[in-house]
């Protein structure tokens, strides 16, 4: 295969010629060589096709960037091979692969494309002729060395082709004997490119020797490294069959009986549970693989622990539940302030189970969605307390691993179950009530998605045989009661959002914040703080001034924070000797809790082109100003305030909506194509969008164009058509709840949102507030545009 009488060489020129280039990415190609191709770049397959037409000849050459697609002549090496194209053959789209045989070296003196593949000018370099009878001792000394050294590395388990092997041993050109060895090191495409660029045959000899004297080397290593671990295993299985041998002389000497008290101890647990018959054989079947295997041995372990798991589950193990309404509505009226209608529900359940006698398998999950501090997981907790179940709380927010829900198979090292199988043994029932906190912030990466694993946790018609994969039996999740909690729905799945009945919890007004912090956070934070009731006091008006100026957010969170942070100087003060009892006034504040954080507030003067708007998000309602001018321009709309793509549109629909009616409202028609209108709504780095701001956006606009002034006592809601008409938006009472935080007492709102305004917003809260119902934006603004 490699000697020359078997390949006819086509002749090579001795002066300067031009032939078909190739560059190559990683490989140096030697003369005498014969090595298969994969061509697959378009200028090369050309090539290759134009050295089949002319003489079978081509240039080819290492390129000095393997990553570079059309190398320069400065991004080749100098010195590259002449070669022989024997063989060309089509193997996919677009790729071939050649056999080629190393006829020459040739120094590359000019390189550049012709048509659609590259030509080469080189200078073939001729080999010294040298009288093989006659060479010096030094040189036949590394010609029989580089052999010899070659003998070594194939018995330390170098793979090289044998017709191969014999070539170089009858083979005395050190020369030849030079490229072919090289061609078989496992040597860097520099080191190769460098025997390449060696002329001179003795130099070139003395080269690879070097080379293959380091193969070698580490090949010996290597050798050394699989002897030692084989020695290990040898070892081991030695001491495997010692101790063997030892256990049987400990059992003659009655010193097993640790082990078999072990495995008795597993049979009497699997005895006293009620499980399937299934799990229960397979269950024994791994007692009696413990039995058989050794103590020490790493599989033992693993199905000691998996044992301990599976025999420690709560498989018949439930708490009876309590059907008293009246004791389970006095909890919930306990622990929380308002949220009728999720304590309705609760009571619902509670009546359909005492009518059933605890038969109905209706499974229950609820997802309770609202601001951050209104109480969803702490409502979880006086659920369970009022059912008498067991409480367990699961935190979902981040997990992005599958395995966290299902568990991993045993065969990994560290292996468990998932979080779901990990809650049900830590409440040691198999009826708990669990908490999915965060259900809405999940994420999907490439270990799985978490979100499609919660599915069959959460499915009636699955959860009663669920599998977790470290555990591998059936466990029915049919008695848990599961509740979810997130602050939105929209980032919930919604195969995952079909399963669960979705609660709203709306934040809490300054009126609803005042009963909360008297009535059950300062009962709660006073004795942690060292005082005993009534040697604090807090006024109503000190309360007001906390929420209004540091606490208001939609939940009751940071209020705890900020009087705790209040009775914390006061504790200081009594320990420096102040009298008791301490009074806080509204005038304190200040001095306790520094300057207010006060949130976006409306303007105080009413302003051309500014409107009060109102937004819903995740953590409450929020008071929006929306800000509009224009400029001499061309008719373009700008829009900044990390708009989203509906808010955008409905800031068009607003402008298109105020162009249609420009006559009616005495605004130039041609004016709108001489300015352009910028639209900006304040807080740039928070994101915002949805329809609800179309109504602001229209009242900003026509102030903008008529010179009116637009009310600030006067916040609005809706999104609108380009007919004018107001459409229904949600999160209204968060949006009513800000307007009220703010000061605002006027909202404008869809009439078509009246009834649901009207029954959840408390009596109190309506009595305050004047809300106008509107229809169409003519009814907006003449509310907008009057006299207050």
């Amino acid at each position: 295969m490699f000697s020359e009488e078997l390949i006819k060489v086509p002749e090579v020129p001795s002066e300067t010629f031009e032939l078909p280039a190739m560059p190559l990415r990683d490989l140096v190609v030697f003369p005498t060589m014969v090595v298969p191709l994969f061509v697959g770049r378009e200028f090369s397959i050309r090539a290759v096709e134009e050295a089949l037409k002319r003489n079978r000849l081509i240039f080819l050459v290492l390129q000095k960037d393997k990553n570079a697609e059309l190398p320069e002549k400065d991004e080749l090496y100098a010195v590259g091979t002449i070669a022989h194209v024997i063989r060309s053959a089509p193997i996919e789209e677009n790729r071939l692969k050649i056999l080629v045989q190393g006829i020459k070296r040739a120094k590359l003196l000019d390189y550049k494309r012709t048509e659609d593949f590259f030509t080469a000018t080189v200078e073939p370099v001729e080999e010294a002729n040298l009288d093989l009878e006659n060479l010096p001792d030094e040189v036949k000394a590394y010609v029989r060395s580089v052999k010899e050294q070659l003998d070594t590395a194939v018995s330390l388990g170098k793979q090289v082709i044998p017709d191969l092997l014999m070539l170089i041993r009858d083979l005395e050109d050190p020369g030849k004997v030079a490229d072919l060895t090289a061609s078989i090191l496992d040597i860097k495409s520099l080191e190769a490119q460098r025997v390449l660029e060696t002329f001179d045959p003795v130099e070139r000899i003395k080269l690879v020797y070097q080379l293959l004297q380091d193969e070698v080397g580490l090949l010996e290593v290597q050798s050394k490294i699989r002897g030692v671990a084989r020695e290990r295993i040898e070892k081991e299985q030695r001491e495997y069959f010692l101790r063997q041998q030892l256990k049987a002389i400990l059992e003659e000497l009655g010193e097993g009986d640790e082990r078999r008290a072990e495995i008795e101890e597993y049979k009497k647990k699997l005895s006293k549970l009620r499980i399937p018959k299934e799990s229960r054989e397979e269950i024994e079947k791994q007692i009696k693989r413990l039995e058989k295997l050794h103590a020490e041995s790493a599989e033992a372990g693993v199905l000691r622990t998996w044992l301990e798991w599976v025999l420690d589950l709560p498989w018949d193990k439930s708490t009876r539940d309590r059907y008293d309404l009246d004791k389970a509505k006095e909890i919930l009226d306990r622990d929380h302030y308002n949220l009728e209608k999720v304590k309705e529900r609760i009571i619902e359940y509670l009546a359909v189970k005492k009518l059933t006698k605890g038969k109905s398998h209706t499974v229950q999950i609820l997802c309770f969605v609202g601001p951050p501090g209104v109480g969803k997981t702490s409502l979880g907790r006086s659920i369970a307390e009022s059912l008498g179940r067991k409480f367990v709380r699961i935190s979902l927010g981040g997990i992005r691993d599958e395995a966290e829900i299902r568990g991993h198979r045993r065969t990994y090292v560290g292996a468990m179950p998932g979080r779901i199988i990990q809650a049900i043994k830590q409440a040691g029932t198999k009826n708990p009530l669990i908490v999915l906190d965060e259900v809405d912030k999940l994420s999907l990466s490439f270990q799985g998605d978490p979100a499609a694993a919660l599915l069959e946790v959460l499915d009636p018609e699955q959860n009663k045989n669920f599998v977790d994969l470290y555990i591998g039996l059936p466990f029915d999740l049919s008695d848990v009661f599961f509740i979810c909690t997130a602050n939105r729905v929209d980032t919930i799945p919604r195969p995952l959002l079909d399963r669960m009945e979705v609660l709203f919890l709306s934040g809490y007004s300054e009126e609803e914040k005042v009963f909360i912090a008297r009535n059950h956070l300062l009962p709660k934070i006073l004795p942690e703080h060292g005082f005993k009731d009534g040697e604090v006091q807090f006024t109503d008006d000190a309360l007001l001034e906390v929420i209004r100026g540091y606490a208001r957010e939609s939940g009751v969170r940071n209020l705890q924070r900020q009087l705790s942070s209040i009775l914390r100087k006061l504790a200081l003060r009594r320990l420096k000797g102040e009298p008791l009892p301490f009074e806080v006034k509204a005038q304190d504040i200040k001095s306790f809790l520094g300057v207010s954080k006060r949130h976006v507030l409306s303007e105080e003067k009413p302003m051309v082109g500014v409107a009060v708007g109102l937004a819903w998000t995740e953590l409450g309602g929020e008071i929006m100003l929306i800000e509009a001018t224009k400029f001499r321009g061309k008719g373009s709309l700008i829009l900044t305030g990390s708009l989203g793509d509906i808010m955008k549109e409905s800031a068009q629909a607003a402008l298109s909506y105020i162009k249609s009616k420009a006559e009616d409202y005495n605004i130039d028609p041609e004016l709108f194509s001489q300015v352009d209108v910028h639209i900006h709504v304040p807080e740039g780095a928070v994101p915002k969008d949805g329809p609800s701001a179309g109504v602001t956006l229209a009242v900003a606009l026509l102030s903008l164009f008529t010179g009116r002034e637009v009310r600030t006592d006067v916040a609005m809601t809706g999104e609108i058509t380009l007919r004018g008409r107001v459409l229904p938006v949600g999160g209204l009472k968060e949006k009513i709840l800000a307007a009220k935080r703010a000061g605002i007492y006027q909202v404008i709102l869809p009439s078509k949102n009246k009834d649901e305004v009207i029954e959840d917003l408390p009596q109190y809260v309506k009595d305050k507030m004047n809300l106008h119902f509107v229809e169409h934006l003519e009814e907006v603004f003449g509310i907008i545009f009057s006299k207050t």
